[in-house]
């Protein structure tokens, strides 16, 4: 989406060009993304296994939107700091008295999979403030499974169930659109994690957004890696605006600092996928000066293959899943985390309670994205939590913490 995290969506000439550009997809391939969804473990063509100063900026680069949110990130939010799922960044708020409802509510979530941690670490988040809401008295979650036909679907069987407002995490930015424009003139809609091309629905609920999280790795990267080192990029799936995104805005990093990127594969977030690309390459090119991500359940697997061939992992970025940062904290590695915090899963259910309350929420729910760093992953990383966790989670306070969440 041309427009990833505010209200001004994409258009659909730009998603004509991104399914002509090389190594995008307009559709999702199936799976689970951070943020996410998962897609085909592949190549991208010619960009594969090929050491090039600058690869063609992909086609969802926005120079404005880019500029935009770096400039956000050094904005103070509105609200209190204490709990950033209330917080929101330059605030324009709407009236929402026409959708104010007596309780007891039915709150139904469209939710595009929970085949990746993050998105099973989100899930458990939502039901956890879900009951912190007595007003809701049904709450009613239906899983795409990573297919946009399943959710096209899972959505239309919603607007016959008496929801009383309907929250949207989309598989994919096109092709889920036109049904939330149908859902839109039914009932409040409220969307979040990922964007679709419509301004309809009440409130679009995201953290600053993906050329901030592309750029702030790339960025840390050409710190620590030289003009003309070799990155290896790996990726989850195309065709998501919050990746592609990210994407988006580390290639133009890239590019201005001459770093040549070896090679840019999908993942499909799979582990074992991601420790074989990165082993190929590291036969293939022998050093690897640098490795960027665009999401991190599978950093701690890249890193491994540096050990496995006998190799210094090279300054690599990864995110707020617990398995990467207790590595990152254990072995002392060059890195960073940007993230895409997960507590925006508590932020959908707040806005859903505001809404039906008939109070103002902003159009644009722009949430705080903040950076772990090597100085402060050590307050982050939790031996009591399994390995799918994700920090940013805003749940370590909540009722039955760390237990729904698989921590002891």
């Amino acid at each position: 989406m041309k427009t990833e995290h505010r209200m001004r969506f994409t258009s659909i000439a730009l998603l004509l060009l991104v399914a002509a550009a090389p190594g995008c997809s307009k559709k999702a391939n199936g799976g689970a993304g951070n943020a996410e969804g998962a897609g085909p473990a592949s190549s991208v063509g010619t960009t594969s296994g090929q050491a090039r100063a600058a690869l063609p900026l992909s086609t969802w680069f926005d120079a404005a939107l880019y500029a935009k949110q770096l400039e956000q990130a050094k904005v103070q939010p509105v609200g209190d700091p204490a709990a950033p799922w209330t917080q929101a960044i330059e605030p324009s708020y709407v009236d929402t008295a026409k959708y104010k409802k007596t309780a007891p509510w039915h709150v139904c979530f469209s939710n595009a999979s929970l085949t990746n941690p993050w998105r099973t670490a989100g899930f458990a988040t939502m039901q956890a403030e879900v009951k912190l809401h007595p007003q809701i008295a049904k709450f009613t979650a239906v899983d795409a499974g990573g297919k946009d036909e399943k959710q096209i679907a899972d959505i239309s069987d919603l607007l016959t169930q008496n929801c009383s407002v309907l929250i949207v995490a989309p598989n994919t930015t096109g092709p889920l659109t036109t049904i939330v424009n149908e859902a839109c003139k039914k009932i409040p809609v409220i969307g979040f994690d990922r964007g679709v091309s419509t301004e309809c629905p009440v409130t679009f609920i995201h953290p600053i957004g993906g050329f901030l999280f592309g750029a702030t790795s790339a960025k840390f990267l050409t710190s620590h890696v030289p003009k003309g080192g070799k990155v290896l990029a790996l990726r989850i799936l195309p065709g998501v605006d919050v990746l592609e995104h990210r994407w988006a805005g580390a290639q133009h990093v890239f590019n201005e600092a001459g770093i040549h990127v070896v090679g840019m594969e999908f993942t499909g977030s799979d582990p074992a996928k991601t420790k074989q690309i990165v082993t190929d390459y590291i036969q293939r090119y022998h050093a690897i000066d640098g490795v960027w991500m665009d999401a991190g359940d599978t950093t701690a697997a890249a890193a491994e293959a540096f050990q496995d061939a006998g190799a210094e992992v090279p300054p690599i970025t990864g995110e707020d899943n617990n398995a990467w940062l207790q590595a990152w904290q254990k072995n002392k590695w060059t890195a960073t985390a940007p993230t895409y915090p997960v507590y925006q899963w508590r932020t959908a259910i707040l806005a859903a309670v505001d809404i039906l309350s008939g109070q103002k929420v902003p159009k644009e729910w722009i949430l705080p994205q903040p950076e772990i760093t090597r100085d402060t992953v050590g307050l982050y990383a939790a031996s009591n939590l399994p390995p799918t966790f994700y920090a940013m989670c805003g749940c370590q306070k909540m009722p039955g913490f760390p237990a729904l969440w698989g921590g002891k």
